[in-house]
């Protein structure tokens, strides 16, 4: 049998022909499969798009403050909550950021990022994520000293033993920041190179984007693209597509974080839907920083529609209080994504994935298959649901 490619790989995965009701005569009553979470949950998922540290446990923030003797703005969950902002629509995105500095003081250690990093691979893959990406700078995980190769080793560490222990596959994204001095950035790339093969997947460019064009930036990507490294960029969430532009075009980004404002220049939007550039899109929290005014205005469903390669993820699963779970729920019930339409998205979250090819490949095929599998399932246990006696 021949292997299947990338692209052989159908856009949509539909419901299934053993999940679908078949033609029936008048007044009998066939069941349909529901979108509920329980099957959300279910289905096979990626997170392309999560921030380390803005995904942490509220417990585990408390007590590694206690362990570190640091002090934080609150010492209970429900305190520490407020306090950053959970769930909340903040004024900007800039607002939005200041919660990492609260998550950032309690992970200056080996042992911090370690566990943080094996607790979010935990409760990803308990909603069925089969794959994650976790974007952080350790640029930022220094305040007591640590090297940079130390930073790396910990989480990698944290989230081997959480694919020993629940099969989830995860990768790292090392990030720049726009904000800091390039040459940082340049340095951050170094090591993203070094650590190529060994966990490390990619590169990003995260941070505020207003008065922090990506164009100074070029030289670090220049770096990563050199040694064939995947690279990624936030753009169009806090400014316009000009910032999704510089990306493409000044860094080379083989996909887009966000990319929100995309909308607004129809002629970038063709170019990125015609080279198939993915966007990791973020619903909540581009509610959360104001990058919209609510998840009916978002452009998630406008983009799908057209054609784009849009997938689904958290951003920050803490401070935005979301899952992966919960955005594709979210967006069914806020933007009307039928059934077809998520299972199409899922599927173009493990197409968009920074992975080597056959890698891919297998997991594509592996997916379709579970899919149709769970698909075929709650479809059975509606029918016995609906049985007569």
């Amino acid at each position: 049998m021949s292997s299947i490619r990338d692209d052989e790989i159908p856009e949509s995965m539909g419901i299934p022909s053993t999940a679908r009701p078949p033609s029936s005569p008048p007044n009998i009553d066939v069941p349909r499969i529901e979108v509920t979470e329980e099957l959300l949950k279910a289905l096979p998922k990626t997170d392309l798009h999560c921030h380390l540290d803005g995904s942490m446990r509220l417990k585990t923030i408390l007590e590694l403050a206690e362990q570190q003797k640091v002090k934080l703005p609150a010492d209970t969950t429900d305190g520490l909550a407020k306090a950053i902002h959970m769930g909340e629509v903040c004024k900007s995105l800039e607002d939005y950021l200041v919660a990492f500095d609260v998550t950032l003081s309690v992970l200056q250690t080996a042992e911090s990022l370690y566990r943080s990093a094996y607790e979010l691979a935990i409760d990803a893959a308990s909603e069925n994520v089969r794959y994650l990406e976790v974007r952080y700078s350790p640029a930022l995980h220094q305040q007591r000293g640590l090297r940079m190769t130390t930073i790396v080793d910990s989480v990698l560490e944290g989230l081997r033993v959480a694919k020993r222990e629940t099969g989830i596959k995860c990768g790292v994204i090392v990030c720049g920041i726009r904000h800091m001095n390039p040459e940082t950035s340049v340095r951050l790339a170094e090591l993203c190179v070094a650590y190529k093969n060994r966990g490390v997947i990619g590169f990003d460019l995260a941070g505020a984007e207003l008065n922090f064009p990506a164009k100074d930036h070029r030289d670090a990507f220049q770096l990563i693209l050199k040694n064939n490294v995947n690279c990624t960029a936030h753009a169009g969430e806090a400014y316009g597509p000009e910032s999704i532009a510089q990306a493409i075009h000044f860094l080379g980004a083989h996909r887009i974080g966000h990319g929100t404002r995309l909308r607004e220049d129809g002629d970038l939007l063709n170019y990125i839907n015609d080279h198939r550039i993915p966007l990791e899109v973020c619903p909540t929290s581009n509610v959360q920083t104001g990058a919209v005014e609510n998840l009916k205005s978002h452009p998630l469903k406008f983009y799908f529609d057209y054609g784009l390669r849009v997938t689904i993820n958290t951003d920050n699963r803490l401070i935005t209080d979301t899952t992966a779970t919960k955005e594709y729920w979210t967006a069914h019930k806020e933007l009307d994504l039928s059934l077809e339409d998520i299972t199409t998205i899922m599927v173009s979250g493990f197409k968009s994935a920074f992975l080597p090819f056959r890698e891919k490949q297998d997991m594509l095929t592996a997916v379709n298959a579970e899919i149709s599998a769970t698909m075929s399932a709650f479809h059975r246990k509606l029918t016995a649901v609906k049985k007569p006696a």
